[in-house]
């Protein structure tokens, strides 16, 4: 079995080899020179440690220099690395694949978040720094294969550590081509290779295996339901961004229109693929027609129930048996464009389209399925507190992303107390919560259910406390 995988491992080191992908090893320089690419996890974390030695024997000013090379990059190359993943992942819109890539190199926070913390009195001294933890461990997904490694990248090395990263596998080119890029400026201006290293074959074995390495010293996991329970079985320290489903309520005292352009605004972004974006509406009776007027009006598209019915058919489909029966978006049509779903029922629109809509009962799977596609769901609810009642029950306890249309402050926070969302949004779309429209800052791994929120560089630091006892307190007796 031993001689199989090796032999796998070597051919599949040829084939990488040839395409330029991978620089041929060399026993003179170790893993100088690979620019982060590996197709074994040993290799990888033996690799990422020996980075994390050096990184260590840097200050923060050098830890800057790194990260921006990684923003530069991002940035400049955006336009052709967006487009590299649109071709390879083929889910959402080209537009919003280089709108992240430049909007994470621009918005991640860096060093600047990290801070100390001093405590001074009449027995001395304490300083409490933020350390890196080592090695980090990271899942990401198809839905962001190089923007997440892109912000993830940032945050980590900014608290100092390094990182072994196992992409989703219709991502795995681009993420491989990225890393590769922001390896090779790193190493070229500062001499530090493979502070990232990406897993150029990646596999359910190499996610398990970068799980149970001892050389990992954290997880950060950044995708849907299973691999998020592995990461929080794995062991180890784990930060872990799970799915979402995110609500969205309408009151009687909402700005209609606004919400509308919202709604179509963040439940369209790249086809829904966004975690925190909208994925069903529930609206009160009295402004219900109204509201469904102000998205016409705001350009999307109507299905009647018929439309709806046959989008439903095709567009979610059921996995699994007995308990574990459940309904799931139909691959072929996750993160496609409106004009695509609508195509599949017949019906011509136009192809700027940003999102269909259409009223349904809170039966329909729409509702309960992180469907992300650029369909939207709109319920009708009796009041407010109905509304609010039901956008608990579908948001699935996740706490992930909640919002509300409404001037109506006491509702605002009633919704807010009974959701307990991590992200929640009022009068705006989703993506306004992460200081884009709104203020905050960005990042594209948002950890919910092990509650660490949107991760900046101090998420992936431990605490280290330094007392000096009776003396350095230069005030008082």
């Amino acid at each position: 079995m031993q001689a199989t995988e090796d032999l796998i491992r070597n051919v599949v080191q040829e084939v990488l080899t040839r395409m330029g992908t991978v620089p041929a090893p060399s026993a003179s320089r170790g893993y100088q020179g690979r620019f982060g690419i590996f197709t074994c996890v040993n290799e990888a974390v033996a690799a990422a440690t020996q980075a994390f030695e050096q990184l260590s024997e840097r200050g923060i000013a050098e830890r800057k220099r790194i990260i921006d090379h990684i923003r530069r990059i991002s940035i400049d190359q955006c336009v052709e690395l967006g487009t590299m993943e649109m071709e390879e992942t083929k889910i959402g819109r080209l537009q919003h694949k280089i709108e992240k890539l430049k909007t994470l190199g621009e918005r991640t926070p860096g060093v600047e978040f990290l801070r100390s913390e001093v405590f001074s009195g009449d027995h001395g001294l304490a300083i409490i720094e933020h350390a890196p933890f080592g090695v980090i461990g990271a899942i990401t997904p198809v839905t962001h294969s190089l923007p997440t490694i892109t912000g993830n990248a940032v945050s980590m090395i900014a608290g100092g550590n390094t990182l072994v990263v196992n992409p989703h596998p219709s991502g795995k080119k681009v993420a491989v081509e990225g890393v590769r890029r922001f390896n090779q400026a790193i190493y070229r201006d500062l001499g530090i290779d493979n502070l990232i290293c990406v897993i150029a074959e990646p596999t359910l074995e190499t996610a398990d295996a970068i799980f149970s390495h001892r050389g990992v010293k954290l997880i950060c996991v950044t995708g849907g339901p299973a691999v998020a329970r592995a990461a929080m079985n794995s062991g180890k320290r784990a930060v872990v961004a799970g799915p979402g489903n995110p609500p969205v309520v309408v009151d009687e005292t909402a700005d209609l229109d606004r919400a509308a352009r919202s709604i179509i605004q963040g439940g369209a972004y790249d086809n829904n693929l966004l975690c925190i974006a909208e994925k069903e509406v529930f609206v009160v009776a009295e402004v219900f027609d109204d509201m469904l007027a102000a998205m016409d009006r705001a350009g999307a598209v109507r299905l009647n129930s018929r439309e709806i019915d046959a989008l439903t058919k095709v567009a979610i489909s059921t996995v699994g048996e007995g308990d574990h029966k459940h309904d799931v978006p139909t691959k072929e049509f996750l993160g496609q464009d409106a004009a695509v779903l609508a195509a599949a029922i017949g019906k011509k629109v136009a192809a700027g389209t940003e999102l269909l809509f259409g009223a349904t009962d809170e039966s329909n799977p729409f509702v309960p399925v992180e469907q992300m596609m650029p369909f939207i769901p709109f319920v009708k609810c009796r009041d407010v507190d109905e509304a609010i009642a039901k956008a608990k029950h579908y948001e699935h306890g996740f706490r992930h992303t909640s919002i509300i249309h409404s001037t109506n402050v006491r509702n605002m926070t009633k919704m807010g107390r009974a959701m307990d969302t991590t992200l929640f949004v009022k009068n705006g779309p989703c993506m306004a919560s992460l200081g884009l429209g709104g203020e905050g800052y960005l990042s594209f791994s948002i950890a919910t259910p092990t509650g660490e929120g949107v991760t900046t560089p101090l998420t992936f630091t431990r605490e280290r406390r330094c007392s000096m006892i009776d003396e350095l307190r230069i005030i008082g007796k």
